[in-house]
């Protein structure tokens, strides 16, 4: 083999060298642009996946209220018919037994008692109720205090003797 045969084979040799080494370049840089644009689209992917999630939760969210809102509402129907339902009653006891004597006297009281209590209910409904009560136990929160301890006592008692 002749000195120049060498060298063309030898410019050869590093010429695919280096073509191979260009293309082993641009194979990374492509990989890299690969790896940019799947982390891009996994992001993107991820940002909705987010924003469905939160969208779904809010519906959740406001389907819930909704939903408490309505039920809210009807204790407060069903609290005003009890009261009406009272007063209703509180008529009948009229009705029924005798205007005079001792006994009409005190038929009549009962009657104004239930008739009072059934308006209160009536038009305080539920959450007036519920405000009522919570100021009597803010002026008296000693009573109230022992009125609780009461009150579990005998549901203790009562519970426990079903055993």
């Amino acid at each position: 083999m002749s000195p120049t045969t060498k060298n063309q084979g030898g410019n050869q040799a590093n010429q695919a060298k280096e073509q191979a080494g260009q293309a082993v370049e641009k194979g990374r840089e492509a990989a890299s642009h690969a790896g940019e644009s799947l982390s891009s689209a996994a992001s993107a992917v991820g940002q909705a996946i987010s924003n469905k999630a939160s969208d779904a939760a809010s519906a959740v969210s406001h389907k819930a209220s909704d939903a408490a809102h309505a039920v809210g509402q009807r204790a407060e129907d069903a609290t005003a018919s009890v009261g009406h339902g009272m007063q209703t009653a509180a008529d009948k006891v009229r009705d029924y037994t005798p205007d005079g004597g001792m006994l009409g006297g005190a038929s009549n009281r009962v009657a104004d008692a239930i008739e009072g209590a059934g308006r209160y209910v009536e038009d305080k409904n539920l959450s007036g109720m519920m405000d009522d009560m919570t100021n009597l136990i803010r002026r008296n929160p000693i009573p109230a205090l022992l009125l609780g301890l009461g009150v579990g006592f005998m549901i203790g008692r009562v519970l426990s003797s079903r055993s």
